[in-house]
């Protein structure tokens, strides 16, 4: 179960735009670090990113003189973009997913349409990780728990005594991650996160994002003891079955994230840009009456 290993320190960052929780994980300052789930700002209306949020865990970096080792996405996320590759170009470090991105590849190379020059094979990332495999920075590890149902790809990352979930877990007055993107599905989430709450009850549960009712402040962490007794979709008694049908019953009322569209096409390539067209310019493809 839990690792023995020596304790991680953990710093959150929060980008508001997105309501997205980035980490960076070292042991001390000047050790190695790995960096969970950036963000890369994207304003909708002009098709412009920018920097903001990926220069904070920049700083944060250089100033605590911390060793970039792997820069690891929990699923291609279809809410912001990734930051990977201008993180990487600034502190070094490889690109981090799990193997069944090539599964994503696959569904949004049809979605998008996606010509010869789109690979379907993960080799977008420096490394693919299979459900149980470690990754070392330092003295910490780092063990890939496979846990999909929210996308087909999911991947919780566990540290010491925390475990990063993605999008599968949220607060526990949040809840739990939609299933009705393609290639998602709620009887595999709900394993996923019996999966998870099989740990300790002291474990420390690290949330990729937060969208806090009734006015109360973002948080980022909670504990398998909390979400068991208290989170509103799948707390202790909450059968298999009534998850299903939660799940499916409120998915079907909730829009598409704002984002879902330039997110996913970036994410899938690992944060890089699809190649330029004659003119220099990168473009998007936005495809209607699809999702």
């Amino acid at each position: 179960m839990l690792s023995t290993k020596p304790a991680a320190v953990i710093q959150a960052f929060f980008d508001p735009g997105t309501w997205t929780f980035s980490y960076v994980v070292y042991e001390g300052e000047g050790s190695p670090c790995v960096i969970i789930d950036s963000v890369l700002n994207y304003d909708p209306k002009s098709g412009r990113t920018t920097s903001t949020s990926a220069d904070e865990l920049i700083g944060f970096i250089q100033t605590h003189q911390l060793k970039t080792e792997w820069i690891l996405e929990t699923h291609a996320h279809a809410d912001h973009l990734t930051a990977a590759p201008y993180l990487q170009s600034h502190l070094g470090g490889k690109t981090v997913i799990g193997t069944h991105i090539t599964d994503v590849q696959k569904v949004f190379k049809g979605v998008f349409n996606l010509d010869e020059r789109f690979k379907s094979d993960g080799t977008q990332f420096d490394r693919l990780l299979k459900d149980g495999e470690s990754l070392h920075f330092g003295n910490l590890t780092l063990k890939a728990l496979y846990v999909p149902g929210h996308t087909p790809a999911c991947m919780a990352y566990e540290i010491g005594d925390a475990i990063f979930v993605g999008d599968t877990l949220f607060m526990p007055d949040v809840g739990t991650a939609r299933c009705d993107f393609p290639g998602g599905d709620a009887r595999t989430l709900y394993r996923s996160i019996q999966k998870i709450l099989a740990y300790p009850p002291e474990t420390k549960l690290y949330m990729c994002h937060d969208y806090p009712p009734n006015d109360r402040p973002v948080a980022h962490m909670t504990t398998v003891a909390q979400e068991r007794a208290e989170n509103i979709h799948v707390h202790q008694g909450i059968t298999e079955d009534q998850f299903v049908q939660m799940r499916t019953t409120r998915d079907q009322t909730l829009e598409m994230p704002v984002l879902i569209l330039p997110s996913i096409q970036i994410n899938i390539r690992a944060g890089h840009f699809p190649e330029p067209d004659s003119n220099g310019i990168s473009y998007l493809k936005m495809p209607l009456n699809a999702l």
